[in-house]
Formats: C-alpha cells, structure tokens, sequence
C-alpha cells in the first residue's frame, strides 16, 4: 500500500511546489491534461480488451457501474437535504438562460468514444498492445505531476477555504455519504471493503479515477469506476437547473469535484453568481481529496 500512495502522491506533491504565473503556460499545461486523459483511456480500452471471459466481464463493468451510481448518488443527496434542513441556503435569483445541457453531455460522451476506440484496435490482438498497461502506468505519474501544477495555479489558499464554510460543509458531506455508500456497495456487489471504498471516492472526476482504479484493481473495477463518475456527471448537467429551485446544496454536492470547472456555468446560470465562491472550494477540496483517498484505499 505505502508503494502505491508514494506512486501517487510523489508526482502530485513535486507539481503543487511548481509555483506558475505565466497564463499561456498554464493554458497549454491544461490542453496537455486533456490529450493525456484522452492517452490514458484510450489504453485504458486497450486493456480492458485482452481480458479473459470478457463478456463476464462486460456484464460486471455494467453491473458494478449502476448499482454504484444509485446508491452513491441516494447517499448523496439524502445527506446534502438534510444539510440544507438544518442549515438552509437561500437566495432569490432568476435562472439564467443555460447553455445546452445536451452538448455538455456529448463533450463527456467523448470520453467514452476514445475507451471504445482502444477497446476495438485491442480485439485485434496485436502482440505490441500487450505493452499498452504498462504505457499507461507511466503517463500516469505524468499526468499527477501536472495535476499538482494545475491544483497549485488555481489560486486557492488555505484562508480562502477555511472563510467559504458552505463549500467546505458540503465538500465534507459529500465525502462522508460516499464513503458510506462505498461500504454499502462492497456488501451489495460482494467486494472487497477497500474496493467500494476506492470506487466511491471519485467524485466525479472519472478522468483520473477511472485511470487510478485501473492501474490498482484492474480494467474491470478502473472501467467500472469511470462509467459510475461519468454517469455522476451526467447526471449532475441534467439535474442542476431543477435541484437549484428546491436545494442549493444538493445542486451543488452533486456536482463533485467537477463544480470548480465543468458544471460551474450551469450552477451559476441556475443558482446565481453567489455559488460560484463555494462551488469553487468544494470543488477544489474533493479534487484534492480523490487522489488521497484512492491511493489509501488502494
């Protein structure tokens, strides 16, 4: 285990002490980020190709995929609703016109396409594609440098998360009820305790969670945990505009930590522009929180 969180945490430490001020620099390091992503997956597919009993296999990405996602999400949600009762978050705004909330799935489905890709040029059976996990533990290490880059350049201090009490106080939620719902997931899906945990700690960031959980439990449990953060996603777009009326906090938590970068127009445009300041902290801390708690776990 200790091996594991020194492979993980070693790279992400050395970027954040990367201190970048240069805009252009930070705008092509976050281009890299998404071609690296789209690298890793695409290997990702590879692998889940050379498999053994791959139609078993395929049943249990989808099954593992689902029943995580609705409980995940359950847990979730009962948690951030019970936040919002006891410590209700209000604020007259007028919904904005929103961006379509149908190519914003599309730019996430693409993600998908590339594992396809990778899947289809692996049932070829290439001798040379047997090295493409192996690339992938590489370009992962790179890709963790350049997160701590990413995480150091986005601004954020220790006072500027500690003063936003609403996006700490559901960041935290958010943890909590995934962890619990990790648990009742390995009980459900008759895995390992560590596993369910691991799986519901990718709080939407399926990017780098379904790469992590590859390189530790295998193309099974890695694809399985990418579908579940994908469909977190997914399932955040459609729901915001709707949630935002009835629970702020819940509109928000579901977001993971995608509420500092992808869903934030739509929490803004739904919410108003006083939810950017604590999506932006939550969303920093779980993505400071997944790669922490997948290498624990792993």
């Amino acid at each position: 285990m200790l091996s594991g969180l020194l492979i993980i945490l070693i790279p992400l430490f050395i970027g954040y002490l990367i201190p970048l001020r240069q805009t252009s620099t930070i705008t092509f390091i976050n281009r890299m980020l998404s071609w690296i992503v789209y690298a890793i997956l695409f290997f990702m597919g590879i692998s889940l190709a050379f498999l053994e009993n791959l139609n078993s296999n395929l049943l249990a990405i989808l099954r593992y995929s689902t029943v995580s996602i609705i409980v995940i999400m359950a847990f979730n949600t009962a948690g951030l609703l019970l936040l919002e009762r006891a410590s209700p978050w209000r604020h007259p705004h007028r919904q904005e016109k929103l961006p379509s909330r149908i190519a914003m799935a599309l730019e996430s489905l693409k993600l998908c396409g590339v594992v396809l890709a990778g899947f289809a040029l692996g049932l070829s059976g290439m001798a040379w594609l047997r090295h493409a996990t192996a690339a992938s533990e590489y370009t992962l290490i790179f890709l963790l440098f350049l997160i701590g880059i990413q995480l150091r350049s986005s601004g954020m201090t220790v006072r500027q998360i500690l003063l936003n009490r609403r996006g700490t106080q559901i960041a935290l939620v958010v943890v909590a009820t995934s962890l619990l719902a990790g648990a009742v997931n390995a009980v459900l899906l008759g895995l390992p305790l560590k596993t369910g945990l691991a799986m519901a700690s990718g709080y939407g960031w399926y990017s780098l969670s379904g790469i992590l959980m590859t390189e530790s439990y295998g193309p099974v449990i890695g694809s399985a945990t990418f579908f579940n953060d994908l469909l977190r996603e997914l399932l955040a777009i459609m729901l915001i505009p709707s949630l935002a009326q009835r629970s702020r906090c819940a509109a928000l938590g579901l977001c993971g930590a995608t509420s500092m970068d992808f869903t934030l127009p739509v929490l803004q445009r739904s919410g108003g522009v006083d939810m950017v300041p604590p999506a932006i902290v939550h969303g920093f801390l779980l993505s400071l929180v997944v790669p922490l708690l997948m290498a624990l776990f792993a």
